[in-house]
Formats: structure tokens, sequence, C-alpha cells
């Protein structure tokens, strides 16, 4: 067991590998008969093709060249190509060039509506007037980010709001629907995104009316699919995306069958995005929002009918009875196994199944006085049937495959039926018409090993293939993994880390990134950074997650310059900061998944029950994966230099540390304090591996 970081190119496994496909050497690719569109890329990419004068800074990347001629193929071949590219290939522009000029009508799917808006509002434009390309793009999100016209009416009429806030933002959103053409709230920034009011102005799927409802010919969401529809391209998200798959409400079902290529880019994030849709989800706040509209639609057309208040008020203690079931505990999450027997929440679950009951009895009696009524009819009928369909039977949640499991948070309770595997429901999904199906990311494999990703996806036997980062990682940057911390489920950890990262974040000037695994530990490491910089005298503005936005918190970041920012799962990934600001990057904990977690669980029992390991084939490449991810934040550009400290020292001490570390970038590396703070003050360039401990 060794305890220190071997030097690069001794005796060990190379870091990283040139082109690799799953299933081919080197020496076969380098022989491979040139791609349909090779020549066409070449010039394209090349130092005199268009994109140089259309992007300032982009230079020719042999990388980034490569790929796209690959993602061009796949398209040519309407193939399935797995593609990760390591930071800085460019691999955006990889996929856009390809798709634009041959992918015939394209999904492009990403990971976050901040992802998708940056795509369709900077990265493709810039492409599409690059190459000149007559395609025409569409932007599809999920329907709760448009304006309602028929809910925001009907707001404005009931009157009923209680915060200054809420009229204030109110008062925004009537302005801004007279003058934009997408109703997409992204544009009015004066509304924050998490702002209350917008449940109260968007739709839902249950709430909707669809062609009912009187303004449906100025629906923003009818006039956002009839674009993606028409359009070459269409940008969506992966959330956006599988939900339609499961629930066929967003508009994505129209338009896969016509797509020619259909690109996910961060496709890392597919296999949990789609184990969230492909399960099934029922939660106490729908039937608590389904009351809410049948005492305002009962009130409003059926008043001389039943007790409306009465109706909903059954509903609605025993939807909060079977939250209470479980205490006053949040965040808390259950396998059914884990729920004893004589447990409240059994009855409870009976209870409000029965209430339900009786209240679609009432609905029924008065469907016919109102559209708006029968909308809340079949909205009952689909709640109780998931009610009805999360039945605690442990030997039918088996046969099905399926584990289930029940997540309290502090004012409502979800009951979830997840399947143990997506592969096969998401292979059925790419079975039919023939079409490429891409796949990119920069964290896709485990030391060029994609089978965890394929397996997860149904992909087994795919081409795969990698690029390396055209960064010189090896002079831009260190790993530091530093000695003496105590193992990381000792108590006073994180104090540990803290105490250990203060000098080299004074050394580095601040500009840190300071990502934890868990909120606890964030808020903690936020209490003791804040106490030792006013003891200490250092002037480092400090910004922690959950204080403000995401987005308001990297723009303060940048802007300060010698900022430190203390983040948990949110700031790992899908975040580029460039240049000096950001110089540090200190990781608490190896990024495991909580061993509680109930799926996680069940998947494991099942793979063990196969002879396999679910530590060594589950739960490592997924921290592999994420720990990638969050590796990713520190260099971002050819200009950057920086230190990827990871404190846990699992990394040097486990048999499986070095798996890990070889999957990163290929800093050099060194366990010597001294080293890192001359790094930051340039007086000192450790030995390759310097600082064996």
């Amino acid at each position: 067991m060794t305890d220190h970081l071997p030097v690069p190119g001794a005796a060990e496994e190379p870091v990283a590998t040139p082109l690799h496909d799953a299933g081919a050497d080197a020496a076969s690719q380098a022989s491979a008969p040139a791609g349909k569109y090779d020549a066409d890329i070449d010039r394209l990419f090349g130092a005199g093709g268009p994109l140089a004068p259309a992007v300032g800074t982009f230079k020719p990347r042999q990388s980034q060249t490569e790929m796209a001629k690959a993602i061009a193929q796949a398209i040519a071949d309407q193939q399935v190509l797995m593609a990760e590219a390591g930071t800085g290939t460019g691999k955006t522009f990889a996929y856009l060039v390809p798709a634009l000029l041959w992918g015939g009508k394209t999904i492009i799917s990403t990971g976050t509506k901040n992802l998708q808006d940056q795509l369709f509002l900077r990265d493709i434009p810039t492409v599409r007037s690059a190459l000149r390309a007559p395609v025409s793009v569409a932007l599809l999100k999920g329907r709760a980010n448009y304006v309602c016209h028929y809910n925001l009416e009907r707001t404005l009429q009931n009157g009923r709001l209680t915060s200054r806030d809420d009229v204030g933002h109110l008062r925004e959103i009537s302005r801004f629907i007279k003058m934009t053409n997408s109703g997409d709230k992204a544009e009015l920034a004066k509304v924050p995104e998490n702002a209350t009011i917008w449940n109260l102005v968007t739709s839902t799927r249950d709430n909707c009316v669809g062609a009912e409802c009187q303004y449906y010919q100025d629906c923003f969401v009818m006039k956002a699919r009839r674009e993606a529809q028409q359009a070459d391209v269409v940008v969506v998200n992966h959330h956006l995306f599988f939900a339609d798959v499961a629930l066929k409400d967003t508009g994505v079902a129209e338009l896969l069958p016509s797509a020619n290529t259909v690109i996910f880019d961060e496709a890392h994030q597919l296999p949990d995005t789609a184990t969230l849709f492909f399960g099934q989800s029922v939660s106490t706040s729908q039937v608590l929002e389904l009351c809410r509209d049948v005492l305002a639609e009962g009130l409003a057309h059926a008043r001389g009918g039943p007790d409306w208040a009465k109706v909903v008020t059954v509903v609605e203690k025993a939807a909060r009875d079977l939250r209470l079931a479980f205490g006053g505990d949040n965040n808390m999450r259950l396998s059914l196994p884990q729920i004893l027997p004589a447990s409240q929440f059994f009855p409870a679950l009976e209870t409000l199944k029965e209430e339900l009951s009786g209240m679609i009895a009432v609905l029924e009696e008065n469907a016919a006085r109102a559209e708006t009524i029968e909308a809340c009819r079949v909205r009952a009928l689909e709640l109780s049937a998931a009610y009805d369909a999360w039945k605690p039977d442990m030997k039918a949640a088996a046969a099905e495959q399926c584990v289930l499991w029940v997540e309290a948070f502090s004012s409502s309770l979800q009951l979830h039926k997840t399947p143990l595997s997506i592969a096969p429901i998401f292979s059925s999904q790419r079975e039919g018409t023939p079409r490429s199906w891409i796949f990119t990311s920069a964290t896709l494999a485990v030391k060029n090993d994609f089978r965890h990703f394929s397996d997860q996806l149904g992909l087994t036997g795919e081409p795969a293939k990698t690029w390396p980062s055209p960064f010189n990682y090896g002079d831009q940057g260190i790993l530091y993994v530093p000695t003496g911390l105590p193992e990381p489920n000792s108590m006073g950890y994180t104090d540990a880390v803290v105490d250990c990262a203060l000098p080299v974040i004074e050394a580095a000037g601040g500009r840190t990134f300071f990502l934890c695994t868990t909120i606890r530990a964030v808020n903690r490491v936020a209490e003791r950074l804040r106490a030792e910089f006013a003891e200490r005298g250092l002037d480092f503005p400090l910004f922690v997650q959950g204080e403000r936005g995401r987005t308001e918190l990297l723009d303060s970041f940048r802007n300060a310059g010698n900022a430190v920012l203390v983040g948990s799962q949110s700031f790992w990934e899908g975040v580029d900061v460039r240049g000096d600001a950001l110089s540090l990057v200190i990781i608490d904990k190896l990024p495991f998944a909580p061993p509680d977690d109930p799926v996680l669980a069940a998947r494991i029992e099942v793979m063990e029950k196969q002879g396999m390991n679910g530590f060594v084939h589950h739960q490592l490449p997924e921290a592999i994966i994420t720990l990638k991810q969050g590796a990713g934040r520190l260099i971002r550009d050819v200009e950057d230099r920086g230190v990827l400290m990871i404190c846990d020292p699992r990394l040097i001490t486990k048999p499986y540390g070095r798996r890990i570390w070889q999957s990163l970038p290929p800093f050099r590396r060194t366990r010597v304090q001294a080293d890192v703070i001359g790094f930051f003050e340039g007086t000192s360039e450790p030995a390759e591996g310097g600082g064996a401990a």
C-alpha cells in the first residue's frame, strides 16, 4: 500500500491515451479509411477555415477535428457513437458543425436549461453564421418555463397574493406577456427563476385545459412546439426529453419520429435523469394542488352544489397525515422494507386513497357544469391511479424489477417506484427508424473504459472513442493530496480539511472553489472560513451555495477576482470560470453516493446476486466520473494554471485509489504543502511526482 503518488511514466498504466476506439487499437485506427466528410471537416476546422474569423479565440485543434470527423461519420452511417472529449477539445463545435451541415432533422439535448440557452443564443448562431448554413433552429423547454395566459389572468383576478415581492413580480409578468414572443421566463431577468409567483402563472400537465382553453391560439407552449415541429434543429434538455418519453407531454415525442440525428451533450447525466423519469412518482403536494384547484373551480362554476370547502378539507387532511406518518424528519429516504410494519404510513396511505375516491365521486356529479371541473376530475383519477400503482408489495416489486421507496420533505411526501435498470427501456426507445445517436461528455469513461456508462443505457458493444484534452496538464497544474488527514468518516474531519486548506487558500490569494460532498459540510466549511478570514485579516470575499442563486454567485465570484466559493453538487459540473479568478479547486471527500440511498442499495443487491461486486462495478465508477467533473473545473483554458487539492486520504491508502487518480488529468503530483505554496508564489517547481511522503 503506497503512501505517495508515483511518478507519471513509471511502471504504471498510462493516465491518458490518444484516440481510443472501444474494441480497436490505435494502429488499426491510423489505417482506417477516410470518412465521407473528412476533407470538408479538415477545411472547415483548419487555419484558413470559416470558424477562425467567426470566433476570435478559435485555433485549430487536432482532437476537435478528429472528433468532428467521427461524429460526421456516425451521422452518415446512422450509427451510435459514445464520444468522450477532454476539457478544451471544443466538443460543442465538434458536434454542431456536422449536425448543422449533414444531420438532417436534429434534436440536441443538453444537461441544463442554462446550457440550452447558451447553445441556442450563442453557440448555434455563431456556427450557423460561420458556415452560412441555411438551417432553422428552435428552443423547446418544459411547460413550467412559459407564462400561461389563462393562469396569469386567473391570478390577476383572484388577487390573493400574500407578499409584496409577489405583487411586484406579478406586475412585471403582466408587462412582459405583452412584449414577449416566446413567453419564456428566462427572458424576464427582473423576476428570479425560483420566485413563488411562477407556480401561479405557468401551467402544469395536470391543470392545462388544452384545446378547450380560450387562449389556445396564443399559448406559448403550443407556439414553442409548433416551431420545434418545423425547425431543422431543436434544442431541448435531458429532463424534457425523458419526461416526454415517459409522459408524452412535452412535444419531443412528436419530434422523435422525424429526427435523423439525436445528440446528447453532457451525456454522463443521462442514467440518473432517465431513471428519474422512467420511474413513477406521486407526491402529497400534487394532491394539495389539486384540492386548491377543485375549491377554486367548484366555487367559480358550481357554487350551488356541494360544500366544496368540506369536500377538499378531508382530502387535504389525509395528504398531510400521510406526510406526518414520518414525523419531523426532512430529506429522509426509506425503501419499503425499511418502513416498520406497524408504521402509521400504511393506514394513512389507505385513508388518502379512500378520501380521493370520495372527491372523485363529487367531481363526477359536477363535471358537466364546467370544462375546468372535468379537468380536475381527470387529474384526480390520474392521481388515484398513481397511488394505487404504489402497492406496498415486495414480491410484486421484485417481479417488476423495480424498487419502492419514499422521500420525506418538510411539507410533502413522495412515493417512488424506480426501475432497477433503465437499459431495456432506453434500448426500446432507440428501436424503429434508423437514426444516429451521439452521446458526448468530458466524462463518460473510467480510464478509457466505457462499460459503466454503456451498460447503464443498454449501449453495450456500440462504438466509443475518447480524445484527450489539448491542455498541457503537466505544466499547468498540480494534484495535491495532503498528508496527515484523518479518515473521512471521523469526527472533526471537515475542520481538519479546513485547517489543511487555509494556508493553500492564502497562498492562492483566494481564487478558490471549495467543493463538498454534502450540504452539511458546505455550511461547516463556510462557518469556519468566515471566522478564519476575519481572524487572519484575509480580505477574500466568501460566496456560499444557497445564500444566492447559482448564476449570481458565479458572476460575483468572477468579478471579485480573489473570492472563495463553497458549494456542493451543483458546482461540481457545468461551471466555467476561465483565467486567474479560479486557481485552486479543493475537494473535501471522494464523491461516493450515500450508502443509504434506497435505489443504490437495491441495485447493488441485484449486482451481487449476479456475482458482481457492487462497489467495484457501480459505486467506484460513479464516484470517478463525478470526481472527473469536479476536477474539470480547474483548467478551462490553455493559459490557466492551478492546483487540484483532494483531501481524502483514501486516494492514497486504499487499493482503488490508483484507479481513481489515473482517471484524472495527468497533473504533476505532490503530497508536500511547500511545493504547492511555491507553485503559487512562482518560486519552485516540484519535480515529477515530487513530495513522496
